[in-house]
């Protein structure tokens, strides 16, 4: 049957060394591949099956120090920089994991109570989270509004000191498991951006329905929802940051958001490019191995040295992201680079695993099914594209004025 990889191998063939990390966090990365390889790998593919993960690995995630690692200890995190939240992403996506959502649950959720939330939010949400008792998600995406996040319909209508939220999300990632929802709202529905809001939303709360865990293409241990929302009265004091201000605060995060898709995409990209190095190694045909024909070695020259300078733009953009100079064009370019780069690997390395590559049994034919979505997660690959374009063109504009 040729090579059977249940695990993938250390990335270990990076022409040039990462400087992001410090011993703390190479013992920190240490901790975390032996929880993966222990509480992770053994049942991703019972998950994959179950569509969904359960929430004693949250539990177990949490005991470990895994989840939210840059929430102070003052609310039970570890305070930590974001290089321990990159390294727990990195490893995750080394084996394949598609099914912990902890990248929705630290990197986005955490973040935006930490970032927007009031004192009594953040000691009711963010110990828990930490632990894995409670478990986060993001609420934007609905049927009707995808990247235009203006354009969204779900409403919330002020009651009193309360608030009353009718509408539908789609495509929520741990929308089966979560406990606390950032749901983004209408609260004027003629005030176009300035008209959205965020609430933070029980689970529990009467109303609060979850729909149909979504069949898709890839990702399939990772559990996706619709979520509907029928006359759900939540008090005022749910409101995350100020009425009005949702769709400016969401654009302050989207930076970060683009920036973790570049981090899974880079990361995949390479692990997939060492599966295929050590398959075609010992794979044979017409009487040689797949690694001697030239045709296999021109491919993953090419791949690797893309993935190399994916890596270097990668590494600073999260450089400039810990000193708060990440730009909402450099997270675009970042995404959309390593994105393509990630869909073009899985692809050709997928090839050169012939009839294999496409059988479920092999990470090969998983991470082909998986990456379909980096073009469209954290932003479709056409809104990055506008985002750079307007950027050039403005500051063409603004060094040219009319006339000269």
């Amino acid at each position: 049957m040729g090579l059977r990889i249940t695990s993938a191998p250390r990335a270990r063939s990076i022409m040039i060394e990462r400087t992001l990390f410090g011993e703390d966090h190479n013992i920190f990365r240490e901790t975390v591949r032996r929880f993966v390889e222990r509480e992770i790998v053994p049942f991703h593919e019972k998950w994959e099956k179950d569509g969904i993960v359960p929430r004693e690995l949250w539990l177990k995630a949490g005991k470990e120090g895994l989840l939210c690692c840059t929430v102070p200890e003052e609310y039970g995190g570890l305070g930590a920089d974001y290089i321990f939240d990159v390294i727990v992403f990195e490893e995750l996506w080394r084996v394949g994991a598609s099914g912990p959502g902890f990248l929705i649950h630290t990197d986005l959720v955490a973040t935006y109570i930490l970032s927007f939330g009031t004192e009594e939010q953040k000691k009711t949400w963010l110990p828990k989270m930490v632990r894995g008792e409670a478990i986060g998600s993001l609420g934007m995406t609905e049927p009707h509004a995808g990247s235009d996040l203006k354009a969204i319909r779900t409403r919330a209508v002020r009651d009193g000191d309360d608030f009353v939220i009718n509408g539908q999300k789609v495509f929520i990632s741990n929308g089966q498991l979560c406990d606390v929802l950032v749901l983004a709202t209408k609260t004027d529905s003629e005030a176009g951006a300035k008209g959205v809001t965020l609430f933070l939303v029980e689970g529990d709360r009467p109303g609060f329905t979850r729909g149909r865990n979504l069949d898709k293409l890839g990702m399939k241990a990772q559990d996706t929802s619709e979520l509907f929302f029928d006359n759900v009265r939540i008090p005022a004091t749910n409101i995350l940051g100020q009425e009005g201000r949702g769709f400016e605060l969401m654009m302050t995060k989207l930076p970060q958001e683009r920036l973790a898709q570049a981090i899974r995409s880079a990361m995949v990209t390479e692990t997939v490019i060492d599966y295929t190095v050590a398959y075609t190694a010992e794979r044979k045909a017409f009487g040689q191995t797949i690694a001697d024909f030239q045709n296999t070695q021109f491919k993953l020259a090419d791949l690797k040295t893309k993935a190399t300078l994916a890596r270097v733009f990668t590494d600073k953009c999260i450089e400039l992201f810990m000193e708060g100079r990440l730009d909402a064009v450099d997270a675009a370019m970042a995404k959309m680079y390593t994105a393509n780069l990630h869909c073009e690997t899985v692809d050709e390395c997928l090839q050169l695993f012939g009839g294999w590559g496409y059988m479920w049994e092999y990470p090969i034919a998983r991470a082909y099914a998986d990456a379909r979505i980096v073009k469209i997660a954290g932003g479709s690959i056409e809104i990055m594209k506008l985002i750079i374009s307007r950027q050039m063109f403005a500051e063409y504009r603004r060094t040219h004025p009319k006339g000269h």
